[in-house]
């Protein structure tokens, strides 16, 4: 795609190939990652709040649906979720790779810290 190019996601909402949608509720980025997994796009933004005092991240996947469209999906996370989702996160990644395939090679995996057993770790695992 060219770097000018815009299409419309599956909300009508224009978007460029960089994941953003020019929504107003959405502030000034200022930093971001672009992660290519084949049919789909994932953004990791990190925007500021209204006020421009503080910060929160923005994790958009978009998928291509056809030549025109794309659908997505997105998550704001908040600095006092972050270490709630990094650790949860950590946790299912950790579950998958030991427990459920654990002959697979998983390539650009980053080491992941083990587990930490405390309480406050294991918060909300018993609902799924």
């Amino acid at each position: 795609m060219a770097a000018d190019h815009h299409d419309r996601d599956s909300f009508g909402t224009d978007r460029d190939q960089d994941g953003n949608d020019g929504d107003p509720r959405y502030r000034d980025e200022v930093f971001a990652r672009r992660v290519s997994a084949g049919k789909r796009t994932y953004f990791f933004d990190v925007k500021t709040t209204r006020s421009g005092d503080d910060f929160f991240i923005t994790i958009t996947e978009s998928k291509r649906i056809d030549e025109h469209r794309y659908e997505k999906h997105k998550i704001f996370l908040y600095k006092e979720d972050f270490g709630k989702f990094v650790a949860a996160m950590h946790e299912v990644i950790r579950h998958v790779k030991d427990e459920l395939l654990p002959d697979y090679d998983f390539r650009g995996l980053p080491d992941i810290p083990p587990a930490d057993d405390t309480e406050e770790s294991r918060h909300d695992g018993d609902r799924l």
